[in-house]
C-alpha cells in the first residue's frame, strides 16, 4: 500500500490491524516516526506515531493535502463470478474511477448477488486495498442493482454514454473524443449482452463501441476500457 487510509474518527489502530502490520513490519516504523496517510474521501498528509503499546498504535494527524476529486468515470459492469469481480473492483479503485454500478443482466447469474463479496464488508475492503495502492483517498461509490434498467436510470444527462460491445460496436473507443467529458462505460458479462439489452442501451443514448476485433474477458475489458477512456478524457 502506498497510502494508509483511515475513517474520519480513527486515531488509533489495533496492533492486529492489517495497517498496523504494514506500518510496523513493512515500513519498519517506530514511535516518533511519520508516514503518508489520509482520511477516506478526505485530506491526506503526515501521520505521526505517538505511542506503540501491546494492543494498539496511537496516532496524530497533520493532513494538509486537499482531497482530489475522482475521475468522472462511471462503470456499469454486469455481474460476473465473484473471484473475477474482486480483481475488477481493486484495479478500478486504484485508477480513481468515481462510481461502479453492478447490475444483474439476462445472461448473468443471479446467485452471484448472494456472494459474501456483497453481503459483508469484503467488497469495501477490496476497494480500500485498490485505493491505497493507487495512493489517493477517493473510494468509489458502489451500486448493486437487480436489473440493467435500474442501472441506466441512475445515469443523468451530463454523461457521454458508451456501450462496449463486440457485436454491434462500430466506433473504436481508442479514437473517441472524450476530453473534458463525464463518461459512463457499459461492460457486459462473459457471454455478452442480449439483443434486447443492446436495444435498451441504444434506446437510452449509448454509443456502441469496441476495443478491437478480439473478444476479451470482462475483467480484461473493464481495465482496458477504463484506461482508454481515461486517456481519451485527458485524465492519464
Amino acid at each position: 500500500m502506498n497510502i494508509v487510509l483511515f475513517d474520519s474518527k480513527e486515531r488509533s489502530l489495533s496492533i492486529k490491524d492489517e495497517r498496523s502490520q504494514h506500518i510496523l513490519k513493512v515500513l519498519k516504523l517506530k514511535k516518533g516516526d511519520s508516514f503518508y496517510g489520509g482520511v477516506i474521501n478526505g485530506e491526506s498528509g503526515d501521520i505521526k506515531i505517538e505511542e506503540i503499546t501491546d494492543s494498539e498504535i496511537l496516532l496524530s494527524f497533520d493532513l494538509n493535502i486537499p482531497f482530489k476529486d475522482p475521475h468522472p468515470l462511471t462503470l456499469i459492469i454486469a455481474q460476473i463470478r465473484p473471484i473475477c469481480m474482486r480483481r475488477i473492483l481493486r484495479e478500478c479503485a486504484s485508477m480513481g474511477v468515481k462510481r461502479i454500478i453492478l447490475p444483474v443482466t439476462e445472461r448473468g447469474e443471479k446467485s452471484y448477488l448472494s456472494s459474501s463479496l456483497y453481503n459483508s464488508d469484503e467488497y469495501r475492503n477490496i476497494l480500500l486495498s485498490g485505493v491505497m495502492q493507487g495512493k489517493h483517498t477517493s473510494l468509489p461509490e458502489i451500486l448493486i442493482l437487480k436489473s440493467l434498467q435500474d442501472a441506466i436510470n441512475t445515469i443523468d444527462g451530463s454523461y457521454e454514454r458508451i456501450l462496449l460491445d463486440n457485436v454491434i460496436g462500430s466506433e473504436r473507443l481508442s479514437r473517441m473524443n472524450l476530453k473534458d467529458k463525464a463518461v459512463v462505460l457499459a461492460i457486459g458479462p462473459e457471454r455478452g449482452f442480449s439483443h434486447s439489452e443492446r436495444d435498451l442501451f441504444i434506446k437510452n443514448g449509448f454509443i456502441p463501441t469496441s476495443l478491437g476485433d478480439y473478444v476479451l474477458r470482462t475483467e480484461t475489458a473493464a481495465i482496458a476500457a477504463s484506461s482508454l477512456a481515461l486517456a481519451r478524457m485527458d485524465r492519464i
